[in-house]
């Protein structure tokens, strides 16, 4: 008899009852000749937050940078679903336009353009997320500063702006890279406690972090990956409390 394939969408997930929110399954992705990722396989619940954590160049990033459907890296293999439909099909636009938003390491201000600027441009493409309104309640700095050029503000205050105009679009995933990338430890439970926030609103997020204890505290689950595999795949506390795997993984 032959093998039927399952839409892994439709599958039941390993951590609950009910088919995945979102699902990676078997992705393998190369940037250049360059064979990163290497069947990457895992599945996040509707509001829940993931860490995806490891070394340098085991394939954090570039397996955010596939489910946003970037143009590098290259993906050859896999399926990537979302609320029952296949990103993996999509373009990057399409990706976005299906609720995911990728906020990069590097934050993508758009030089020129205030504060509000920048959250009103997210807001162009129908449907629209929050208003601006309700991103000033849950970010009152970006409030006071709406009418300063993006690009001056603090590096903390641009990760907030990033944060903030991807939930001005309609998003049903929050993929963040490097979220507490050069910032210092003061601002860094700032930041905290607004992606809490966004936590207890029930957004489902994915985030990279070198930081790792810092995304462990925050998350729900953790994957690790070492050399674009999956070598963990439980719950963060799970992490927090084995130093042995911490130690052979992260280096922590």
């Amino acid at each position: 008899m032959s093998n039927i394939h399952v839409p892994v969408a439709q599958k039941i997930t390993a951590t609950g009852s009910s088919p995945a929110f979102f699902s990676c399954w078997d992705l393998h992705a190369f940037y250049g000749e360059s064979y990163i990722v290497q069947g990457v396989t895992f599945d996040v619940r509707e509001g829940e937050i993931l860490a995806l954590l490891g070394r340098n160049g085991a394939g954090k990033t570039t397996t955010l940078r596939s489910i946003a459907r970037a143009s590098s890296p290259t993906v050859k293999h896999g399926e990537i679903w979302l609320d029952h439909k296949p990103v993996h099909k999509m373009k990057s636009y399409e990706a976005a336009q299906n609720g995911v938003a990728l906020v990069q390491e590097d934050r993508c201000i758009i030089p020129g353009l205030t504060v509000e600027e920048n959250l009103k441009l997210a807001q162009i493409a129908e449907p629209v997320g929050w208003s601006i309104e309700r991103i000033y309640e849950h970010f009152p700095r970006l409030g006071e500063r709406k009418n300063q050029i993006g690009v001056t503000l603090s590096g903390g205050e641009q990760q907030m702006l990033a944060v903030a105009r991807a939930l001005a679009r309609d998003i049903k995933l929050l993929l963040l890279d490097e979220p507490y990338e050069g910032l210092a430890p003061v601002i860094v439970h700032e930041i905290e406690s607004i992606l809490d926030n966004i936590k207890q609103l029930g957004i489902t997020t994915i985030i990279v972090e070198q930081n790792a204890i810092a995304a462990l505290r925050l998350a729900d689950r953790a994957i690790i990956l070492d050399m674009g595999e999956v070598v963990f795949d439980g719950l963060a506390q799970e992490v927090l409390d084995n130093e042995e795997l911490r130690q052979q993984y992260l280096a922590i």
